[in-house]
């Protein structure tokens, strides 16, 4: 289908066959496979000047392995991504910025020049993540300068060049912390501690053994009570071991704690999940209007952007499905999390069964504590599908979804049995 215009009350309305909201790994991946498989006219609307998401402020290794056999920095890399969509035929529309999307496919957005209106036969909600402010974690004391959030470090050093503090603390152990230290690598900042409020970090265990190869001591088990300082950060007040002291530096990076971010999807009344506070979607990445989907990080806490480009190219086989009428009207039931550690499942929701494949296979959970026993997807008080579980908060634990499973057969529901 060829882009045309309609004419009527307000902006000019321009036709499309899928429109793509955020242009990051998930949705530039999405739009080049929707361009292979034919699914016509793909417009990627990006709010910022530039596309290519977290990774073109990420100037370190390693990116692009997946995706393109070689080890890549994230500006080369989301250069990459760019350059293949384009490529393929989509269309990247900077400096755009969705305000409302309608139940039938309607895009609103604003730009330098004025609003602006699409019509699309699908919509690909694809923006992302945002991390948790200072504020949202409750660490008191006093609102000095020179407390940053990793993405903002990342800009103000690969994209201005610029060094916002030379000693600061490090919040969290999440890949992306581990990303703040390789950041301030780069720039020549030295961190005087990475402080981690849990017995073990978030990422992997060996992680750890980064900190003290840069000689930067980890704190495990240690939690940012407060923050003094003026003008600046002076000292970060930690406790420990029911231990209260201080740390002299000038600057906290606040990483991780990632919430999706979902103000448009909120905004437009779109279903929201409770647990993942991203939008909820069935196994084809559907959310409850039938033309509209979600993939990336947006459905989730922060993934990698290796993972978000698969599950963008998949989501892109069911996007072309649902054009082609080939999905099942009633997207589905929702999926009951029992009590436990479980917080979000994705998908939430589980559709009739239907020829064309799901983008999602497997369920996706998170934990809140770490736990160690049995995940079940019972249906009907029979278990449909069950792992064995020992994991620590916010790692990726995946159940495949059975084949014959359908809604008609009973709701369903998430039991974590601990051992």
């Amino acid at each position: 289908m060829n882009a045309a215009s309609d004419t009527g009350k307000g902006p000019q309305a321009e036709r499309a066959d899928v429109v793509i909201v955020g242009g990051g790994p998930a949705g530039l991946s999405a739009a080049r496979e929707l361009r292979r498989l034919g699914a016509g006219t793909v417009i990627i609307l990006e709010r910022d000047r530039e596309a290519g998401g977290i990774p073109r402020h990420c100037g370190h290794y390693p990116f692009g392995m997946r995706e393109f056999k070689r080890v890549l920095r994230g500006p080369d890399y989301a250069r990459r991504l760019v350059g293949a969509a384009r490529k393929a035929g989509a269309d990247i529309r900077t400096q755009s910025t969705v305000t409302a999307i309608g139940r039938q496919g309607r895009v609103e957005y604003t730009t330098p020049e004025g609003p602006m209106v699409l019509q699309a036969r699908a919509v690909l909600l694809a923006t992302g993540v945002r991390e948790t402010s200072r504020a949202s974690r409750l660490i008191g004391g006093e609102k000095p300068g020179g407390i940053l959030p990793t993405g903002a470090l990342q800009g103000i050093v690969y994209l201005n060049g610029e060094r916002p503090f030379s000693r600061p603390v490090i919040l969290g152990s999440e890949l992306v912390a581990f990303s703040a230290l390789m950041t301030c690598r780069h720039a020549g900042i030295r961190p005087v501690a990475m402080v981690e409020p849990g017995v073990r970090p978030s990422a992997f265990s060996l992680s750890r053994l980064l900190p003290l190869a840069m000689g930067v001591p980890y704190l495990s088990g240690t939690a940012v009570q407060a923050v003094l300082g003026r003008e600046r950060v002076e000292e970060v007040v930690i406790l420990h071991d029911g231990d209260t002291s201080s740390i002299v530096a000038d600057g906290i990076i606040v990483s991780g704690g990632f919430r999706p971010e979902a103000t448009v999807a909120v905004t437009s009344g779109l279903a929201v999940d409770p647990g993942s506070r991203g939008p909820q979607i069935d196994q084809f990445g559907r959310i409850e209007d039938s033309v509209c989907f979600a993939t990336g990080n947006v459905l989730r806490g922060v993934e990698t952007s290796g993972w978000c480009w698969s599950e963008g190219r998949r989501v892109a086989h069911a996007i072309v499905a649902a054009i082609r009428g080939q999905l099942p009207e009633d997207n589905g039931t929702t999926v009951q999390i029992g009590e436990g550690p479980i917080t979000l499942a994705v998908p939430a929701r589980l559709s009739n069964g239907s020829d064309a494949v799901p983008a999602h296979t497997h369920l996706q959970m998170r934990l809140d504590r770490p736990a160690r026993g049995v995940v079940q997807l019972m249906q009907a008080g029979k278990v449909i599908a069950s792992r064995s579980v020992n994991s620590l908060p916010d790692r990726r634990i995946l159940l495949r979804l059975p084949g014959n499973m359908s809604p008609t057969n009973g709701a369903f529901e998430l039991v974590f049995r601990e051992a």
